[in-house]
């Protein structure tokens, strides 16, 4: 099968062509460094299937011309679909493939690394130490023992989160519409989110986007937090309303924040930038806080995680190509 891969970077190339020719019988792929858009959809002509990635554009307008062109699968290299118009998906009978799970360990740890960097400072440091500065002035910590963690959203993800600072000796506080038992059984509680939104010492989120989901932490989120907190965001940028973190970060509510993600990234995450000027304003005020901390959605950017989102992708080709449904196919929705 020929496919289109959109948004490809070298290290997309490497990872699926190595799952590529692991497969026995490699498809024909076609890596594109443009995004997909409306704009960039024909490049898809003469393909069989396109693979895309968390910010290219899946909505109705951009499924429609994949259809007259002949697209039959769209293959995700991610998880969330909520880049997706799934009911157009559906009404166009275009199925849609996605990674269902890769390394949770992946991002579960960059949760953690983005943690302790806050806590004690560790991007400062390291900015003061190669300029001579050896002063500890401004570097105060705190203990992660005995401090209560929220975690919202205890999937794959957040269970691994949990275990590693269930070992720190965190106290964890959990909300899911579903319980994880392993949370449970390392003594975690369950409580409803404003509970746990007003008990908790740091806050980390992985919860997919879904409508339900969006904005979950906004305003009236914060408004019910306990004074310094400390916030993750390592989920997806839209489950929070990032001006309702920048007024939370001028009163002193919001202590420390984290993100890997942002919910107005497309156009700034994955390019070098550095020569530009950003034209975002409120993600550039966003970056004027001492204590803010952001990476650019590089949570899942690790060996194992590209290897197993490679062979994941090749595998939802082959068994479509083979039997006409992809391994991971993503149930229909219906209206």
């Amino acid at each position: 099968m020929r496919v289109a891969v959109f948004s490809t970077k070298p290290y997309d190339r490497q990872f699926l062509e190595v799952g590529n020719a692991a497969a026995g019988f490699p498809h024909d792929l076609a890596f594109l460094e443009a995004r997909l858009s409306v704009e960039t959809a024909p490049l898809a002509a003469g393909s069989g299937a396109v693979c895309a990635f968390v910010n290219d554009c899946l909505d109705r307008l951009v499924l429609e011309r994949l259809a007259v062109l002949g697209i039959k699968l769209v293959v995700l290299r991610s998880a969330g679909f909520n880049n997706v118009d799934l009911l157009a998906a559906d009404a166009l009978k275009l199925p849609v493939a996605r990674v269902p799970a890769y390394s949770p360990q992946a991002i579960a740890e960059h949760t953690l690394a983005l943690i302790l960097s806050l806590d004690r400072k560790i991007h400062k440091a390291y900015a003061r130490v190669r300029e001579g500065n050896f002063s500890l002035e401004g570097l105060l910590g705190f203990d992660l023992n005995g401090r209560k963690v929220g975690i919202v959203g205890t999937g794959k993800i957040g269970a691994v989160v949990a275990r590693i600072l269930n070992g720190f000796g965190c106290h964890i506080l959990a909300c899911d519409p579903t319980a994880n038992a392993e949370i449970v059984a390392m003594g975690g509680i369950y409580v409803e989110l404003d509970a746990l939104l007003a008990a908790s010492d740091i806050i980390t989120l992985h919860c997919p986007l879904l409508p339900e989901t969006r904005h979950i932490i906004d305003s009236r989120a914060v408004a019910r937090m306990k004074r310094g907190v400390m916030l993750i965001n390592t989920s997806r940028g839209g489950v929070i309303d990032t001006q309702a973190m920048i007024d939370g970060l001028k009163t002193g509510v919001i202590g420390y924040l984290g993100l890997d993600v942002y919910e107005e990234e497309d156009g700034l995450f994955f390019e070098n930038l550095s020569q530009d000027v950003i034209q975002d304003d409120i993600f550039a005020r966003l970056l004027t806080f001492p204590n803010v901390l952001v990476t650019g959605h590089q949570g899942f950017f690790t060996g194992e995680a590209l290897t197993a989102i490679a062979a994941a992708t090749i595998e939802n080709l082959s068994s479509f190509e083979g039997t006409g449904v992809a391994a991971h196919q993503i149930a229909p929705v219906r209206s």
